[in-house]
This record gives structure tokens, C-alpha cells and sequence, in this order.
């Protein structure tokens, strides 16, 4: 089992990309072959207006798979293309919004450190505070942890105690679901000062890793599934 930060799927290696002139390769958007991303989950309001516009295939265009990072074996979903692309970057997070706008969310809640990207433009958009949870050692005031598990060790995460309130709603925003440790963990954490966790948004899912049987019940909305193909 990976990591559960991970952003990154263990499948076959994909045909290298050739070489340029001078050792250069090219810039690969998209997966590789072997792998396949396809649309997130198709129900609601919110799914009918990825199923027409899109805005999906969009998003998934941008996103860079790199194979053998950050080890053999592994290939890692980079989110960081997507950035670079201003549409798909706008799009991505419309997309959230416009599934989260009516839906009473007082707080956004972004794990470090993709979520502190994604996170605070939704949470702006649709009128929430925004509460980073962060790796140990980094928030200055007081915080509440919680320990998750690692392939070997655990690792916490942290959070500043009264950012969160017991009559909170809360969205959960990290940019990929994988074996799901780290985004239960953080639900955890927001679950102990008695908040509601509505549900758990990713740009990504990995669902070889099974991440969602790790949340349990708790919801989990994401745009791209990454697969192996065939």
C-alpha cells in the first residue's frame, strides 16, 4: 500500500516519451499509455452540467501523469499542468462551486498543501471561511491533531483549535483522493469539535487505492478517476 499522501498510482510502465534533440523530452498532458482518466461520478444538478459542457474533458486534458515518480513504478498525477491552464484552473473550481453554493457550507477546510490551492477561491466564491489543516509543527496557536497510518509509520495532522465550531458545515478540499488516510484524518479532526462533514471534494481519485472505504460514509465528490486502462 502507498503512502496515503500520495499523489500517484503503482501500475505497468507506459512506452517512454521519445527524446528531442539534446536530451529534451516532451511535455506529456494527459495520461501515458496504460493509463486512462475518466469523468467523476455523474449525479446531481451539478453532474448534468459536466455531462454538456466540457468542462471535465477540459480539466482532464490538462493534468500530467509522470511515470517513475517519485520512484520506479510509480505514476504521479500532476496537478500543477492543470495550473498553468487558466480555464481549466477556473473551471475546476467552478465546478465545485456551483455544486456547493446552496448547500450551507460555512467552512472550507483545505489539506496541506494542494488544498490550500483549490480550497480558498471556493470558499470565497461561495461565502465560507476557509481553515487550513496542516502538517505538525506548522500552525503557530494552539491546535487539536490526529494521527493517521502511513505503509510504514504514521504521520498527524493538525489544526487550530476554535477554527472550527460545533454548528459548522463543513467541505473537506485536497487535490486527490488515494488510500484516503489523510482525508480521513481530517475529517476526524473536524468531527471532534462536533462540526458536520458534508462531504470530501477531490480534483482526483485513485480507485485501485480504495480511499472511500477508508471515509466510511462520508461523502466524496471528485472531477477525474484515474484508471488503468484496457
Amino acid at each position: 500500500m502507498l503512502p496515503s499522501a500520495s499523489r500517484s498510482l503503482l501500475l505497468p510502465h507506459p512506452a517512454p516519451t521519445p527524446p528531442l534533440p539534446g536530451g529534451a523530452r516532451v511535455r506529456q498532458f494527459g495520461p501515458p499509455r496504460g493509463v486512462r482518466l475518466r469523468l467523476g461520478p455523474r449525479r446531481g444538478s451539478a453532474a448534468v452540467a459536466m455531462a454538456s459542457d466540457g468542462r471535465v474533458e477540459r480539466i482532464t486534458s490538462t493534468i500530467r501523469v509522470i511515470p517513475d515518480f517519485p520512484k520506479p513504478g510509480i505514476l504521479f498525477q500532476d496537478i500543477t499542468t492543470l495550473l498553468l491552464d487558466p480555464q481549466a484552473f477556473r473551471d475546476t473550481t467552478d465546478l465545485f462551486v456551483e455544486r456547493y453554493k446552496d448547500k450551507g457550507i460555512t467552512v472550507v477546510a483545505g489539506v496541506e498543501a494542494r488544498g490550500f490551492i483549490f480550497g480558498p477561491p471556493i470558499a470565497l466564491a461561495i461565502g465560507a471561511k476557509f481553515v487550513p489543516i496542516r502538517k505538525p509543527k506548522k500552525l503557530p496557536g494552539e491546535v487539536i491533531s490526529e494521527e493517521y497510518s502511513l505503509e510504514y509509520g504514521t504521520d498527524k495532522i493538525e489544526m487550530h483549535v476554535g477554527a472550527v465550531q460545533p454548528n459548522d458545515r463543513a467541505l473537506i478540499v485536497d487535490d486527490l483522493i488515494a488510500t484516503g488516510g489523510t482525508l480521513c484524518a481530517a475529517a476526524k479532526l473536524i468531527e471532534r469539535v462536533g462540526a458536520e462533514v458534508v462531504e470530501c471534494a477531490c480534483v482526483i481519485e485513485l480507485p485501485e487505492l480504495k480511499g472511500r472505504d477508508k471515509l466510511g460514509n462520508r461523502p466524496v465528490f471528485v472531477l477525474v478517476k484515474a484508471e488503468e486502462s484496457g
